[in-house]
Protein backbone atom coordinates (compact mmCIF):
# COMPACT_ATOMS: atom_id res chain seq x y z
CA UNK A 1 0.00 0.00 0.00
CA UNK A 2 1.46 3.38 -1.00
CA UNK A 3 1.74 6.25 1.47
CA UNK A 4 -1.34 8.09 0.14
CA UNK A 5 -3.56 5.05 0.51
CA UNK A 6 -2.19 4.32 3.98
CA UNK A 7 -2.82 7.89 5.09
CA UNK A 8 -6.39 7.80 3.75
CA UNK A 9 -7.09 4.50 5.49
CA UNK A 10 -5.80 5.83 8.81
CA UNK A 11 -7.94 8.97 8.45
CA UNK A 12 -11.08 6.88 7.84
CA UNK A 13 -10.32 4.59 10.78
CA UNK A 14 -9.70 7.57 13.10
CA UNK A 15 -12.94 9.26 12.04
CA UNK A 16 -14.85 6.04 12.60
CA UNK A 17 -13.36 5.62 16.06
CA UNK A 18 -14.22 9.21 17.03
CA UNK A 19 -17.78 8.74 15.83
CA UNK A 20 -18.09 5.57 17.87
CA UNK A 21 -16.71 7.23 20.98
CA UNK A 22 -19.30 10.04 20.95
CA UNK A 23 -22.55 8.89 22.66
CA UNK A 24 -25.36 9.00 20.12
CA UNK A 25 -28.02 9.50 22.85
CA UNK A 26 -26.59 12.77 24.21
CA UNK A 27 -28.34 16.00 23.23
CA UNK A 28 -26.33 19.19 22.84
CA UNK A 29 -29.29 21.39 23.81
CA UNK A 30 -28.90 23.31 27.05
CA UNK A 31 -31.74 23.29 29.61
CA UNK A 32 -32.30 24.85 33.01
CA UNK A 33 -33.55 21.67 34.73
CA UNK A 34 -33.25 18.03 33.71
CA UNK A 35 -35.57 15.72 35.71
CA UNK A 36 -34.36 12.22 34.97
CA UNK A 37 -36.25 8.93 35.03
CA UNK A 38 -39.45 10.07 36.72
CA UNK A 39 -42.69 8.12 36.74
CA UNK A 40 -44.99 10.74 35.28
CA UNK A 41 -48.64 11.28 36.11
CA UNK A 42 -49.54 14.00 33.64
CA UNK A 43 -52.73 15.31 35.26
CA UNK A 44 -55.14 13.90 32.68
CA UNK A 45 -56.06 10.86 34.74
CA UNK A 46 -54.15 8.57 32.38
CA UNK A 47 -51.85 5.79 33.66
CA UNK A 48 -48.26 6.77 34.51
CA UNK A 49 -45.31 6.59 32.12
CA UNK A 50 -41.58 7.01 32.53
CA UNK A 51 -39.88 10.05 31.04
CA UNK A 52 -37.17 12.65 31.30
CA UNK A 53 -38.58 16.16 31.70
CA UNK A 54 -36.62 19.16 30.40
CA UNK A 55 -37.36 22.68 31.63
CA UNK A 56 -36.15 25.95 30.13
CA UNK A 57 -37.34 29.56 30.49
CA UNK A 58 -40.12 28.53 32.85
CA UNK A 59 -41.66 26.04 30.42
CA UNK A 60 -41.77 22.29 29.96
CA UNK A 61 -39.68 22.20 26.79
CA UNK A 62 -39.37 18.48 26.23
CA UNK A 63 -40.85 15.19 27.44
CA UNK A 64 -38.48 12.39 26.45
CA UNK A 65 -39.75 8.86 27.06
CA UNK A 66 -36.38 7.34 26.14
CA UNK A 67 -35.00 7.68 29.66
CA UNK A 68 -31.53 6.52 28.60
CA UNK A 69 -31.06 9.72 26.64
CA UNK A 70 -28.83 12.33 28.26
CA UNK A 71 -29.23 16.08 28.30
CA UNK A 72 -27.20 19.08 29.37
CA UNK A 73 -28.75 21.21 32.09
CA UNK A 74 -27.81 23.59 34.87
CA UNK A 75 -29.65 21.40 37.38
CA UNK A 76 -29.88 17.61 37.24
CA UNK A 77 -32.60 15.96 39.36
CA UNK A 78 -32.53 12.19 39.65
CA UNK A 79 -36.20 11.25 40.06
CA UNK A 80 -35.75 7.49 39.76
CA UNK A 81 -38.29 5.73 41.98
CA UNK A 82 -40.37 8.88 42.42
CA UNK A 83 -43.52 10.37 40.95
CA UNK A 84 -43.57 13.57 38.91
CA UNK A 85 -46.86 15.47 38.62
CA UNK A 86 -48.10 18.95 37.77
CA UNK A 87 -48.23 21.33 40.73
CA UNK A 88 -51.58 21.25 42.51
CA UNK A 89 -54.18 23.95 41.86
CA UNK A 90 -56.26 25.10 44.83
CA UNK A 91 -59.51 26.52 43.47
CA UNK A 92 -60.63 27.97 46.81
CA UNK A 93 -58.08 29.51 49.17
CA UNK A 94 -57.74 32.47 51.50
CA UNK A 95 -54.99 34.74 52.74
CA UNK A 96 -53.24 38.04 52.08
CA UNK A 97 -50.41 37.99 49.54
CA UNK A 98 -49.38 41.39 50.87
CA UNK A 99 -48.88 40.05 54.41
CA UNK A 100 -47.70 36.50 53.63
CA UNK A 101 -46.58 36.36 49.99
CA UNK A 102 -44.62 33.12 50.44
CA UNK A 103 -47.73 31.05 51.38
CA UNK A 104 -45.49 28.23 52.59
CA UNK A 105 -48.42 26.25 53.90
CA UNK A 106 -49.61 25.77 50.32
CA UNK A 107 -46.17 25.06 48.82
CA UNK A 108 -45.47 22.45 51.51
CA UNK A 109 -48.51 20.43 50.42
CA UNK A 110 -47.64 20.69 46.72
CA UNK A 111 -49.87 23.61 45.76
CA UNK A 112 -48.32 25.85 43.10
CA UNK A 113 -51.41 27.93 42.22
CA UNK A 114 -54.12 29.29 44.52
CA UNK A 115 -57.31 31.22 43.85
CA UNK A 116 -58.26 34.06 46.19
CA UNK A 117 -61.22 36.46 46.44
CA UNK A 118 -63.57 33.76 47.66
CA UNK A 119 -66.94 33.67 49.47
CA UNK A 120 -67.91 37.09 48.15
CA UNK A 121 -64.88 38.87 49.61
CA UNK A 122 -61.97 40.29 47.60
CA UNK A 123 -59.56 43.23 48.10
CA UNK A 124 -61.55 46.37 48.89
CA UNK A 125 -60.39 48.42 45.94
CA UNK A 126 -62.29 49.73 42.96
CA UNK A 127 -59.36 49.08 40.61
CA UNK A 128 -58.24 45.53 41.34
CA UNK A 129 -55.66 45.74 38.57
CA UNK A 130 -53.54 48.07 40.71
CA UNK A 131 -53.70 45.58 43.58
CA UNK A 132 -52.71 42.77 41.21
CA UNK A 133 -49.68 44.75 40.01
CA UNK A 134 -48.58 45.36 43.60
CA UNK A 135 -48.94 41.67 44.44
CA UNK A 136 -47.16 40.60 41.26
CA UNK A 137 -44.15 42.70 42.25
CA UNK A 138 -43.78 40.82 45.56
CA UNK A 139 -41.98 37.52 45.96
CA UNK A 140 -44.95 35.20 45.71
CA UNK A 141 -44.51 31.56 46.61
CA UNK A 142 -47.35 30.08 44.52
CA UNK A 143 -49.12 31.64 41.55
CA UNK A 144 -52.31 33.54 42.37
CA UNK A 145 -55.52 33.85 40.39
CA UNK A 146 -58.35 36.13 41.50
CA UNK A 147 -62.11 36.20 41.78
CA UNK A 148 -63.90 39.45 42.57
CA UNK A 149 -66.25 39.24 45.55
CA UNK A 150 -69.95 40.04 45.30
CA UNK A 151 -70.06 41.30 48.89
CA UNK A 152 -67.08 43.55 48.23
CA UNK A 153 -68.79 44.97 45.12
CA UNK A 154 -71.87 45.71 47.21
CA UNK A 155 -69.82 47.69 49.71
CA UNK A 156 -67.76 49.57 47.11
CA UNK A 157 -70.75 50.47 44.94
CA UNK A 158 -72.91 51.89 47.72
CA UNK A 159 -75.41 49.03 47.60
CA UNK A 160 -74.06 47.85 50.96
CA UNK A 161 -76.95 46.49 53.06
CA UNK A 162 -79.84 47.48 50.80
CA UNK A 163 -82.40 44.74 50.26
CA UNK A 164 -83.85 46.64 47.30
CA UNK A 165 -80.85 48.43 45.81
CA UNK A 166 -81.18 51.68 43.91
CA UNK A 167 -80.62 51.47 40.16
CA UNK A 168 -77.70 53.90 40.29
CA UNK A 169 -75.94 51.74 42.87
CA UNK A 170 -76.62 48.57 40.89
CA UNK A 171 -75.21 50.22 37.77
CA UNK A 172 -72.07 51.12 39.70
CA UNK A 173 -71.77 47.52 40.88
CA UNK A 174 -72.11 46.39 37.25
CA UNK A 175 -69.31 48.75 36.27
CA UNK A 176 -67.00 47.58 39.06
CA UNK A 177 -67.60 43.96 38.09
CA UNK A 178 -66.80 44.69 34.46
CA UNK A 179 -63.57 46.45 35.48
CA UNK A 180 -62.55 43.41 37.51
CA UNK A 181 -63.28 41.03 34.65
CA UNK A 182 -61.33 43.25 32.24
CA UNK A 183 -58.42 43.23 34.72
CA UNK A 184 -58.15 39.44 34.45
CA UNK A 185 -60.34 38.07 37.25
CA UNK A 186 -61.60 34.56 36.57
CA UNK A 187 -65.12 35.43 37.65
CA UNK A 188 -67.38 36.45 40.51
CA UNK A 189 -67.47 34.79 43.92
CA UNK A 190 -70.57 34.92 46.08
CA UNK A 191 -70.99 34.32 49.80
CA UNK A 192 -74.76 34.14 50.09
CA UNK A 193 -74.67 32.78 53.64
CA UNK A 194 -72.73 35.85 54.75
CA UNK A 195 -73.38 39.53 55.21
CA UNK A 196 -74.01 41.42 52.92
CA UNK A 197 -74.33 38.65 50.33
CA UNK A 198 -77.42 37.11 51.89
CA UNK A 199 -79.33 40.35 51.25
CA UNK A 200 -79.13 39.89 47.46
CA UNK A 201 -82.10 38.52 45.57
CA UNK A 202 -82.06 36.45 42.38
CA UNK A 203 -82.63 39.47 40.12
CA UNK A 204 -79.47 41.11 41.40
CA UNK A 205 -77.47 37.90 41.01
CA UNK A 206 -78.78 37.24 37.49
CA UNK A 207 -77.84 40.76 36.46
CA UNK A 208 -74.25 40.13 37.56
CA UNK A 209 -74.19 36.65 36.01
CA UNK A 210 -74.86 38.14 32.58
CA UNK A 211 -71.78 40.36 32.86
CA UNK A 212 -69.66 37.44 34.04
CA UNK A 213 -70.84 35.29 31.16
CA UNK A 214 -70.26 37.98 28.55
CA UNK A 215 -66.71 38.33 29.87
CA UNK A 216 -66.00 34.59 29.67
CA UNK A 217 -65.87 34.06 33.44
CA UNK A 218 -67.63 31.86 35.97
CA UNK A 219 -69.46 32.23 39.27
CA UNK A 220 -67.97 30.41 42.25
CA UNK A 221 -70.55 30.34 45.03
CA UNK A 222 -70.70 29.68 48.73
CA UNK A 223 -74.39 29.00 48.37
CA UNK A 224 -77.18 30.55 50.41
CA UNK A 225 -77.78 27.56 52.66
CA UNK A 226 -75.85 24.27 52.90
CA UNK A 227 -78.29 22.60 55.32
CA UNK A 228 -79.80 19.31 54.21
CA UNK A 229 -83.36 20.65 53.94
CA UNK A 230 -82.28 23.69 51.89
CA UNK A 231 -79.69 22.19 49.56
CA UNK A 232 -81.91 21.77 46.51
CA UNK A 233 -83.20 25.35 46.76
CA UNK A 234 -79.67 26.68 47.03
CA UNK A 235 -78.56 24.72 43.97
CA UNK A 236 -81.61 25.86 42.00
CA UNK A 237 -80.73 29.49 42.72
CA UNK A 238 -77.21 28.91 41.44
CA UNK A 239 -78.46 27.06 38.37
CA UNK A 240 -80.53 30.10 37.39
CA UNK A 241 -77.26 32.04 37.21
CA UNK A 242 -75.90 29.10 35.21
CA UNK A 243 -78.13 30.19 32.33
CA UNK A 244 -75.58 32.94 31.66
CA UNK A 245 -72.22 31.50 32.70
CA UNK A 246 -70.56 28.41 34.17
CA UNK A 247 -71.28 28.02 37.89
CA UNK A 248 -69.30 26.27 40.60
CA UNK A 249 -70.32 25.13 44.10
CA UNK A 250 -67.67 26.12 46.62
CA UNK A 251 -66.62 23.41 49.11
CA UNK A 252 -69.69 21.27 48.45
CA UNK A 253 -71.25 19.77 51.57
CA UNK A 254 -74.68 18.87 52.95
CA UNK A 255 -74.88 19.84 56.61
CA UNK A 256 -76.67 17.22 58.76
CA UNK A 257 -77.04 14.77 55.85
CA UNK A 258 -75.83 11.21 56.22
CA UNK A 259 -75.11 8.37 53.84
CA UNK A 260 -74.15 7.68 50.26
CA UNK A 261 -77.75 7.78 49.04
CA UNK A 262 -78.23 11.43 50.02
CA UNK A 263 -74.94 12.44 48.38
CA UNK A 264 -75.96 10.64 45.18
CA UNK A 265 -79.27 12.53 45.12
CA UNK A 266 -77.34 15.80 44.98
CA UNK A 267 -74.92 14.47 42.36
CA UNK A 268 -77.84 13.28 40.22
CA UNK A 269 -79.38 16.74 40.38
CA UNK A 270 -76.12 18.26 39.14
CA UNK A 271 -75.80 15.67 36.38
CA UNK A 272 -79.36 16.28 35.15
CA UNK A 273 -78.64 20.00 34.93
CA UNK A 274 -75.54 19.27 32.87
CA UNK A 275 -77.54 17.18 30.41
CA UNK A 276 -79.76 20.24 29.97
CA UNK A 277 -76.83 22.41 28.95
CA UNK A 278 -75.74 23.96 32.24
CA UNK A 279 -72.07 23.94 33.20
CA UNK A 280 -71.96 23.24 36.92
CA UNK A 281 -68.97 21.91 38.86
CA UNK A 282 -67.84 21.86 42.49
CA UNK A 283 -64.86 21.51 44.77
CA UNK A 284 -64.43 19.85 48.17
CA UNK A 285 -62.02 19.59 51.09
CA UNK A 286 -61.49 16.23 52.85
CA UNK A 287 -62.56 17.15 56.39
CA UNK A 288 -65.76 16.64 58.34
CA UNK A 289 -65.69 20.05 60.02
CA UNK A 290 -66.26 23.38 58.30
CA UNK A 291 -64.62 26.59 59.51
CA UNK A 292 -65.99 30.11 59.33
CA UNK A 293 -67.10 33.09 61.40
CA UNK A 294 -69.38 32.52 64.40
CA UNK A 295 -71.98 34.73 62.71
CA UNK A 296 -73.17 31.64 60.85
CA UNK A 297 -74.94 30.64 64.07
CA UNK A 298 -76.78 33.96 64.46
CA UNK A 299 -80.06 34.94 62.77
CA UNK A 300 -80.03 37.52 59.99
CA UNK A 301 -81.96 39.96 62.17
CA UNK A 302 -79.09 40.04 64.68
CA UNK A 303 -76.42 40.94 62.11
CA UNK A 304 -75.55 44.18 60.31
CA UNK A 305 -77.18 46.43 59.37
CA UNK A 306 -79.10 45.61 62.57
CA UNK A 307 -77.81 47.18 65.78
CA UNK A 308 -76.70 44.17 67.80
CA UNK A 309 -76.94 45.96 71.17
CA UNK A 310 -80.54 46.90 70.41
CA UNK A 311 -81.32 43.32 69.39
CA UNK A 312 -79.93 41.98 72.66
CA UNK A 313 -81.84 44.61 74.64
CA UNK A 314 -85.19 44.08 72.93
CA UNK A 315 -85.14 40.46 71.70
CA UNK A 316 -82.79 38.64 74.11
CA UNK A 317 -85.09 35.71 74.86
CA UNK A 318 -85.86 35.17 71.19
CA UNK A 319 -82.15 35.35 70.32
CA UNK A 320 -81.15 32.89 73.05
CA UNK A 321 -83.85 30.44 71.95
CA UNK A 322 -82.72 30.71 68.34
CA UNK A 323 -79.06 30.09 69.21
CA UNK A 324 -79.89 27.17 71.51
CA UNK A 325 -81.99 25.47 68.83
CA UNK A 326 -79.49 26.11 66.04
CA UNK A 327 -76.45 24.88 67.94
CA UNK A 328 -78.27 21.77 69.17
CA UNK A 329 -79.38 21.05 65.61
CA UNK A 330 -75.73 21.37 64.55
CA UNK A 331 -74.70 18.42 66.77
CA UNK A 332 -74.67 20.38 70.04
CA UNK A 333 -72.21 22.79 71.70
CA UNK A 334 -69.47 20.13 71.74
CA UNK A 335 -69.41 20.29 67.93
CA UNK A 336 -68.45 24.00 67.78
CA UNK A 337 -64.69 24.38 68.37
CA UNK A 338 -63.58 28.00 68.77
CA UNK A 339 -60.58 28.80 66.57
CA UNK A 340 -59.60 32.36 67.47
CA UNK A 341 -59.68 34.81 70.35
CA UNK A 342 -59.51 34.15 74.11
CA UNK A 343 -61.46 30.89 73.91
CA UNK A 344 -59.43 29.36 71.08
CA UNK A 345 -59.13 25.59 71.33
CA UNK A 346 -62.23 25.14 73.48
CA UNK A 347 -65.67 24.08 72.35
CA UNK A 348 -68.86 25.87 73.37
CA UNK A 349 -69.71 23.25 75.96
CA UNK A 350 -66.34 23.67 77.67
CA UNK A 351 -66.64 27.46 77.64
CA UNK A 352 -70.12 27.25 79.17
CA UNK A 353 -68.76 25.17 82.05
CA UNK A 354 -65.82 27.53 82.48
CA UNK A 355 -68.04 30.63 82.57
CA UNK A 356 -70.82 28.87 84.50
CA UNK A 357 -73.61 29.87 82.16
CA UNK A 358 -75.58 28.23 79.29
CA UNK A 359 -73.76 28.20 75.96
CA UNK A 360 -76.44 30.40 74.32
CA UNK A 361 -75.71 33.13 76.88
CA UNK A 362 -72.00 32.73 76.15
CA UNK A 363 -72.73 33.39 72.49
CA UNK A 364 -74.91 36.41 73.23
CA UNK A 365 -72.81 38.11 75.92
CA UNK A 366 -69.22 36.88 75.62
CA UNK A 367 -68.73 36.25 71.91
CA UNK A 368 -71.36 37.95 69.73
CA UNK A 369 -71.87 37.55 65.97
CA UNK A 370 -68.44 38.95 65.05
CA UNK A 371 -66.39 37.79 68.01
CA UNK A 372 -64.58 34.72 66.66
CA UNK A 373 -64.37 31.95 64.08
CA UNK A 374 -64.88 28.27 64.73
CA UNK A 375 -64.76 24.75 63.36
CA UNK A 376 -68.17 23.09 63.14
CA UNK A 377 -68.32 19.28 63.17
CA UNK A 378 -71.49 18.95 61.16
CA UNK A 379 -70.60 16.79 58.15
CA UNK A 380 -70.77 13.08 57.43
CA UNK A 381 -67.63 11.36 56.12
CA UNK A 382 -69.60 9.04 53.83
CA UNK A 383 -71.25 12.02 52.14
CA UNK A 384 -67.85 13.68 51.75
CA UNK A 385 -66.25 10.55 50.29
CA UNK A 386 -69.09 10.11 47.80
CA UNK A 387 -68.65 13.68 46.60
CA UNK A 388 -64.88 13.25 46.44
CA UNK A 389 -65.22 10.33 44.01
CA UNK A 390 -67.54 12.23 41.64
CA UNK A 391 -65.87 12.93 38.26
CA UNK A 392 -66.48 16.70 38.10
CA UNK A 393 -65.63 17.58 41.71
CA UNK A 394 -62.06 18.75 42.28
CA UNK A 395 -60.07 19.20 45.48
CA UNK A 396 -59.74 22.55 47.25
CA UNK A 397 -58.54 23.55 50.72
CA UNK A 398 -60.65 26.59 51.70
CA UNK A 399 -57.57 27.21 53.84
CA UNK A 400 -55.17 30.02 54.61
CA UNK A 401 -51.79 30.53 56.31
CA UNK A 402 -53.43 31.69 59.55
CA UNK A 403 -56.55 29.53 59.71
CA UNK A 404 -57.17 27.41 62.80
CA UNK A 405 -58.48 24.58 60.64
CA UNK A 406 -56.04 21.87 59.46
CA UNK A 407 -57.31 22.05 55.88
CA UNK A 408 -55.06 25.05 55.18
CA UNK A 409 -51.96 22.98 55.87
CA UNK A 410 -53.05 19.42 55.17
CA UNK A 411 -55.71 19.08 52.46
CA UNK A 412 -53.70 17.96 49.45
CA UNK A 413 -51.36 15.77 51.49
CA UNK A 414 -54.36 14.18 53.21
CA UNK A 415 -55.90 13.24 49.87
CA UNK A 416 -52.82 11.19 49.02
CA UNK A 417 -52.12 9.86 52.52
CA UNK A 418 -55.68 8.88 53.47
CA UNK A 419 -57.72 8.44 50.34
CA UNK A 420 -55.07 7.00 48.00
CA UNK A 421 -52.49 5.18 50.13
CA UNK A 422 -54.66 4.05 53.07
CA UNK A 423 -58.28 3.75 51.89
CA UNK A 424 -57.77 3.33 48.13
CA UNK A 425 -60.85 5.48 47.61
CA UNK A 426 -59.07 7.01 44.61
CA UNK A 427 -56.24 5.75 42.46
CA UNK A 428 -53.17 7.98 42.51
CA UNK A 429 -53.87 8.95 38.90
CA UNK A 430 -57.46 9.95 39.77
CA UNK A 431 -56.34 11.95 42.79
CA UNK A 432 -53.68 13.83 40.83
CA UNK A 433 -56.24 14.63 38.11
CA UNK A 434 -58.61 16.08 40.74
CA UNK A 435 -55.81 18.34 42.01
CA UNK A 436 -54.31 19.40 38.65
CA UNK A 437 -55.93 18.84 35.25
CA UNK A 438 -59.52 18.96 36.47
CA UNK A 439 -59.29 22.31 38.33
CA UNK A 440 -57.36 23.76 35.39
CA UNK A 441 -60.13 22.69 33.00
CA UNK A 442 -62.85 23.96 35.34
CA UNK A 443 -61.23 27.39 35.59
CA UNK A 444 -60.29 27.61 31.93
CA UNK A 445 -56.52 27.56 32.52
CA UNK A 446 -54.84 26.48 29.29
CA UNK A 447 -51.14 26.51 30.21
CA UNK A 448 -50.98 24.83 33.64
CA UNK A 449 -52.29 21.70 35.32
CA UNK A 450 -50.79 19.16 32.90
CA UNK A 451 -47.37 17.72 32.08
CA UNK A 452 -47.33 18.86 28.49
CA UNK A 453 -44.73 20.45 26.25
CA UNK A 454 -45.19 24.21 26.13
CA UNK A 455 -46.99 24.34 29.50
CA UNK A 456 -45.66 26.29 32.45
CA UNK A 457 -43.26 24.24 34.55
CA UNK A 458 -45.20 23.99 37.82
CA UNK A 459 -44.01 20.55 38.92
CA UNK A 460 -43.77 18.21 41.91
CA UNK A 461 -41.42 15.30 42.59
CA UNK A 462 -42.31 13.02 45.50
CA UNK A 463 -42.76 9.51 46.83
CA UNK A 464 -46.49 9.01 47.65
CA UNK A 465 -45.81 6.74 50.62
CA UNK A 466 -43.84 9.55 52.30
CA UNK A 467 -46.56 12.21 52.00
CA UNK A 468 -48.02 13.11 55.39
CA UNK A 469 -50.63 15.66 56.51
CA UNK A 470 -49.35 16.76 59.91
CA UNK A 471 -51.94 19.44 60.72
CA UNK A 472 -54.57 18.68 63.36
CA UNK A 473 -57.46 20.62 64.90
CA UNK A 474 -55.37 21.06 68.03
CA UNK A 475 -52.30 22.25 66.07
CA UNK A 476 -53.43 23.35 62.64
CA UNK A 477 -50.27 25.12 61.47
CA UNK A 478 -48.01 22.09 60.94
CA UNK A 479 -46.57 21.93 57.44
CA UNK A 480 -47.25 18.87 55.31
CA UNK A 481 -44.33 16.53 54.59
CA UNK A 482 -43.20 14.42 51.66
CA UNK A 483 -43.24 16.76 48.67
CA UNK A 484 -39.49 16.67 48.04
CA UNK A 485 -39.32 19.09 45.14
CA UNK A 486 -41.69 21.93 44.26
CA UNK A 487 -41.04 23.87 41.06
CA UNK A 488 -42.97 27.06 40.28
CA UNK A 489 -42.63 28.65 36.83
CA UNK A 490 -39.48 26.69 36.15
CA UNK A 491 -37.67 27.58 39.40
CA UNK A 492 -37.08 25.28 42.37
CA UNK A 493 -39.11 26.85 45.19
CA UNK A 494 -38.91 24.02 47.71
CA UNK A 495 -36.28 21.30 47.98
CA UNK A 496 -36.63 18.96 50.91
CA UNK A 497 -37.48 21.19 53.87
CA UNK A 498 -35.78 24.25 52.39
CA UNK A 499 -37.75 27.04 50.73
CA UNK A 500 -36.21 29.37 48.15
CA UNK A 501 -37.13 32.86 47.04
CA UNK A 502 -40.63 32.87 45.60
CA UNK A 503 -41.20 32.70 41.86
CA UNK A 504 -44.99 32.82 41.73
CA UNK A 505 -46.93 35.34 39.71
CA UNK A 506 -50.42 36.72 39.24
CA UNK A 507 -52.20 34.75 36.55
CA UNK A 508 -55.09 36.26 34.65
CA UNK A 509 -58.08 34.98 32.74
CA UNK A 510 -57.23 34.87 29.03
Amino acid sequence: MNDKLLSLALTIILAFCLACSKPENTSTEQFDIFIKGAQVLDGTGAPPFYANILVRNGLIQKIEQDTSKKFQADELINAKGKILTPGFIDTHAHGSPIETPDFRNFLAMGVTTIFLGQDGSSPSTADISEWMDKVDASQLGPNIGMFVGHGTLRMLSGVKYQTTPKEDDLAKMDSLLQMAMDAGCFGLSTGLEYNPGYLADSLELLRLAKIVGESGGMIMSHMRNEDDDAMERSIDELLLQGSYCPVHISHIKVVYAKGEERANEILEKLEISRTKGKTITADIYPYEASYTGISILFPDWAKAPANYEEVVKNRRTELENYLRDRVNKRNGPEATLIGSGPYSGKNLAEIAVMLKKPFEKVLVDDIGPSGTSAAYFVMDETVMKTFLKAPLINVCSDGSPNSSHPRGYGTFAKIIENYVMKDSLLSLSEAIHKMTGLPAKTLGITDRGLIKEGYMADLLVFQPSEVKAKATYEKADQLAEGFDLVIVNGEITKSGNEFSEGNGQIIKKK
